[in-house]
């Protein structure tokens, strides 16, 4: 499972802390609510028994008494000509009251209340009591002195409706607020990460071998001492980059003057008059080993500045075909010696590239060296350079067994061989290449050789 990144933790750890915080205050807000609700629809119902208390008293008991036999009734909003409606709904029907005397006989009520038996309540009591389809709260009021009781009642349909409007009024808000919130705080959280990213923006842009420290403008006071800190250890490691890169020199020095002594002794003592047959022989093949050493010590110095990217300093524009005839230059003794017939293609003016001069020089050389190294004596190498589409292309083209498909991907592995070489090659050469086109982003394509055996190789730079 992938991990959820800073910016999706920071938004589900808020939303839910938001969520935990609101909805227990939404709900004891309703239930505050409710309950103000439920007291102050009490409050009303005793105060219309009051008021009915007063009318009756009124009215007087023996008059409503001698009465009693007549229709009393108040007539429900059924049956009233004057519906009282607010909004839509009538309300009369849903509140009501009867008047009882001593006996229990009814002297005066409405016709929704009428059938509600009489429970015998105490005096300002409130009750709850099933009047056929519907639960009414009742409140009752006695008269001691007159014998009369009268009972306030409100169906509950009208709480349960100010009820379901309550927890929508504070639900609602809550469930339809915490998206919203949820899209804000993601919006805040992206802006205040944006450091974050303008940092790995420097980072990614960097230039290899880079020395430059990073600097973010207007950075916050946390993320301040994590660039402090990058920059502490990119001094660092290009300090140590630095150390090698002056090894390798001083390697490539120290190396450099014994092993060339050492070849010009072997060449006098092989040059001095009537030497031995055997001993001849013998400094033959150590000046051979000799040359080899150094070949492959010069290979090795390359592939470690490369590496090192002691080629990584500041880009140049570099004259591809310049470049191609001091390479050429270069290797003329190794073509002479090798019997291998090396031709070039007009090479293009003023072909220019973006990158490093000596990254370019190596690249060139190695291919160069590989074809000398694989194809037979009085075999055939071609070098040509050439642009089309933004990519200049170097092509080196040779007639030797070529590279099975299967083997190509592994070429570029350092020490790695391929089948019948000619010459004394280390597998070093592809890896330089490779490291050299991955500096400046080329391409590299080992392709057959058109029209016969052999190897095309192809690298692929954007033209500057």
């Amino acid at each position: 499972m992938r991990p959820l990144s800073l910016r999706s933790r920071l938004l589900v750890l808020i939303v839910c802390m938001l969520a935990a915080v609101l909805l227990p205050l939404g709900v004891l807000s309703a239930k505050r609510t409710l309950e103000e609700v439920d007291e102050l629809s009490d409050g009303r119902l005793a105060q219309a028994a009051r008021t009915l208390e007063v009318l009756v008293g009124r009215i007087g008991v023996e008059r409503l008494r001698s009465q009693r036999n007549a229709s009393l009734l108040v007539p429900s909003v059924s049956n009233h000509p004057q519906e009282l409606t607010v909004q839509g709904r009538t309300f009369e029907s849903e509140v009501g009251f009867q008047v009882r005397d001593r006996d229990g006989h009814l002297l005066l009520g409405t016709e929704n209340l009428a059938g509600l038996p009489d429970t015998h309540a105490e005096d300002g009591a409130f009750e709850d009591v099933v009047n056929g389809r519907y639960e009414w709260r009742v409140f009752t009021l006695i008269m001691e002195s007159d014998g009369i009781t009268i009972r306030a009642g409100e169906r509950y349909d009208s709480r349960h409706e100010i009820t379901r409007a309550l927890w929508i009024e504070h639900g609602l808000p809550t469930l339809l607020g915490l998206p919203l919130l949820a899209i804000l705080v993601g919006w805040a959280i992206r802006r205040g990460l944006r450091p974050l990213e303008t940092l790995a923006d420097a980072l990614s842009r960097r230039e290899s071998g880079s020395r430059a420290p990073i600097h973010l403008a207007d950075a916050p006071t946390e993320l301040q001492p994590v660039v402090t800190a990058l920059n502490e250890q990119i001094e660092r490691l290009e300090g140590a980059l630095e150390r090698e890169r002056r090894f390798s020199a001083d390697v490539a020095h120290e190396l450099r003057t014994p092993l060339a002594s050492t070849m010009i002794n072997l060449e006098d003592a092989m040059a001095s008059a009537d030497p031995d047959a055997a001993t001849r022989a013998a400094l033959e093949a150590a000046r051979e080993c000799l040359v080899s050493l150094a070949r492959r010590t010069e290979q090795l110095l390359d592939l470690a500045r490369l590496e090192a990217g002691a080629a990584a300093g500041p880009r140049s524009r570099v004259d591809l075909g310049e470049l191609a005839l001091q390479v050429i230059d270069e290797l003329s003794p190794l073509v002479g010696k090798g019997h291998v017939e090396l031709s070039v293609r007009e090479l293009p003016a003023h072909l220019f590239v973006e990158g490093y001069g000596v990254a370019l020089g190596a690249l060139m050389r190695n291919l160069l060296e590989n074809a000398f190294r694989h194809v037979p004596p009085g075999g055939h190498v071609e070098l040509s350079i050439d642009a089309a589409d933004g990519v200049a292309r170097i092509v080196v083209t040779d007639d030797g067994p070529g590279i099975a498909p299967e083997r190509r991907a592994a070429m570029f592995t350092r020490f790695q061989r391929g089948e019948d070489t000619h010459g004394e090659g280390h597998g070093l050469g592809l890896s330089i290449v490779q490291r050299a086109a991955q500096l400046h982003g080329a391409t590299i394509d080992l392709l057959d050789r058109e029209g016969g055996s052999g190897l095309r190789v192809v690298v692929g730079l954007p033209a500057g």
